[in-house]
């Protein structure tokens, strides 16, 4: 991986400790940055009310030159939410079981050593992040980021009854189940508007905001959404019986050109989406509770990601939807 020669770099990482990796990924960052001449990396743990917020802040402050991630997709979106904006890039060391942003910048999920490695060595990629303006059922308002997709409906109700101790026995087939769980659950009304542009009501299952294309399994929910391209890309979701979840199901799996009527795209850069009555709602895989609105903005190119070279800025390997804009 490394093919010139790197500055020492202060390396800190967050770490999940209960993931079953986490000590194979502390080893092996060690031992790569011994070999390099560096100092030792600098650890810091999430804990159950943090998920690595103010660990990769406290990173930064610190001096650290880059601040790895080692645990799951809650993990990740806490360390680069902090990082976001900022000059110190995040390596991605994906532990968890989705592990969606490492997934869209095709990294190798089965060996932490190469992640690392790319962590430590790669080459860096300028991507979007998403932030998202919550308006709670109880009359508060919170305002979150994420790098992957985030909404309200279907997808949270996975998210949120997804049991953890059988996703570490089967892993992604783990959601599968929390969405049979959930499949003929009611639907709900919604309006939203891009840009704000005019608004559209439907009688919704799912509405969700995507920064980028690929779910677990190797399916692609949104075949033009690019980490990068300076859009969100807007999926809304309205089946209401086993035959539309099906052709949902038939697009999304197969690919096809024939646009069912149970699944829509948009695409902008700003999305506002109210509710008629609360909704259960997540971003990069964490449940949020109940919303009767969000609103989306892109924020473009706001984090520095370690990749692979064929992945970096400067590969020009990407390619923008000429109907997506400039």
């Amino acid at each position: 991986m490394q093919d010139h020669p790197w500055e020492p770099q202060r390396v800190a990482v967050v770490v999940n400790p209960i993931k079953a990796l986490a000590d194979v990924a502390r080893d092996s960052v060690i031992i790569a940055c011994r070999k390099a001449g560096w100092a030792d990396p600098v650890f810091y743990e999430t804990e159950a009310d943090d998920p690595g917020f103010s660990m990769a802040r406290r990173a930064v402050e610190q001096g650290a030159d880059v601040v790895l991630a080692a645990g799951g997709d809650g993990t990740i979106r806490a360390v680069g939410e902090s990082l976001a904006g900022g000059d110190v890039p995040l390596g991605l060391v994906p532990l968890g079981t989705g592990n969606l942003l490492a997934r869209n910048l095709e990294a190798d999920l089965a060996d932490p050593h190469h992640s690392v490695d790319v962590a430590l060595f790669g080459s860096e990629r300028s991507i979007d992040t998403v932030v998202m303006h919550l308006e709670t059922a109880d009359g508060r308002t919170e305002d979150h980021r994420f790098l992957v997709m985030g909404g309200a409906g279907f997808d949270a109700q996975i998210m949120a009854d997804t049991k953890d101790n059988l996703k570490d026995l089967v892993g992604w087939a783990a959601y599968a189940e929390a969405g049979a769980r959930h499949l003929f659950s009611g639907p709900r009304w919604a309006r939203f508007s891009l840009d704000g542009g005019p608004w559209v009501s439907r009688l919704v299952r799912s509405v969700m905001i995507c920064n980028c294309g690929e779910l677990t399994a190797g399916i692609v929910l949104v075949p033009n959404a690019k980490l990068d391209d300076g859009f969100l890309d807007l999926v809304v979701m309205t089946p209401r019986s086993v035959v539309g979840w099906l052709r949902m199901m038939a697009k999304v799996v197969l690919q096809h050109r024939h646009e069912p009527p149970v699944i829509d795209y948009f695409s902008g850069k700003t999305v506002r989406v109210e509710f008629h009555e609360p909704i259960e709602s997540e971003v990069d895989g964490d449940p949020l509770g109940d919303v009767k609105a969000f609103e989306t903005t892109i924020d473009h190119r706001s984090l520095k990601v370690r990749v692979p070279p064929s992945q970096a800025d400067d590969a020009g390997i990407r390619q923008r939807d000429p109907e997506r804009g400039a």
